[in-house]
């Protein structure tokens, strides 16, 4: 067995166990101060490997434009810094041309033959395309479903003010989930409110359509109207 040394001294000094060789009862008392226990050294070089932690991490990928020296084509068709076409030429001589005029080799078409490349400030270029990407992001409309209830016996004041909301949530481009539950012996009687829910489609036509048509779900009949499409 190969002698231990506490963390908290060295051999020949002050440890909370004595360089022994190990036992369970050292163990135990090393455990219990807190200090981890590792073999000694031999002659300034260590006994045994250190055991480390893998590193697990995926490695980084590159997903943007390839600029420079990683452009990998042998032959590539040349954009110029003022937008001309200056031809098929070698990514070392358009290398070559961007340095002389301060700025980078950018693969715009990598997929085209042969790929296609441009001299420009790629930083530019690449706060540009995040300018425009935000811009978008921006302009996108989340469409969330609104839920609308009524009653079988929904009176009419009551059916003007839930249509209103109705009305309003198809112009803002949701869609509405219009919900009807029954109650007790209203079972018996669905006939009801699917005509009550043929009246809210047909009141709707002009703001929405019918995506999905009345349905019972349990003990509610449930219809999914959707925004027209906004004209351009």
């Amino acid at each position: 067995m190969q002698p231990i040394r506490c963390k908290a001294g060295s051999l020949g000094t002050h440890s909370p166990c004595n360089p022994v060789p190990i036992s369970f009862f050292c163990a135990l008392q090393c455990a219990a101060c807190g200090f981890t226990l590792q073999p000694s050294k031999v002659n300034n070089s260590r006994t045994s490997p250190i055991a480390r932690r893998p590193h697990n991490a995926p490695p980084q990928r590159d997903t943007g434009p390839r600029v420079n020296d990683r452009i990998r084509a042998t032959e590539i068709r040349l954009i110029g810094a003022e937008g001309e076409n200056v031809g098929v030429v070698t990514p070392e001589r358009a290398m070559v041309m961007a340095d002389d005029a301060g700025l980078d080799l950018v693969e715009i078409s990598p997929n085209a033959t042969p790929p296609v490349c441009k001299i420009m400030d790629f930083g530019k270029f690449k706060y540009e395309t995040q300018k425009r990407e935000a811009e978008a992001r921006k302009k996108q409309k989340i469409i969330e479903i609104k839920e609308v209830k009524f009653r079988p016996n929904t009176d009419t004041n009551d059916y003007e003010v839930k249509m209103r909301n109705v009305y309003k949530f198809l112009e803002n481009g949701d869609k509405v989930k219009v919900t009807l539950r029954f109650r007790g012996r209203e079972m018996a009687h669905q006939n009801l409110g699917r005509e009550l829910l043929e009246r809210v489609a047909e009141d709707t036509k002009e703001h929405g359509k019918v995506e999905n048509f009345p349905k019972m779900e349990g003990r509610q009949m449930v219809m999914l109207i959707g925004p027209l499409p906004q004209k351009g």
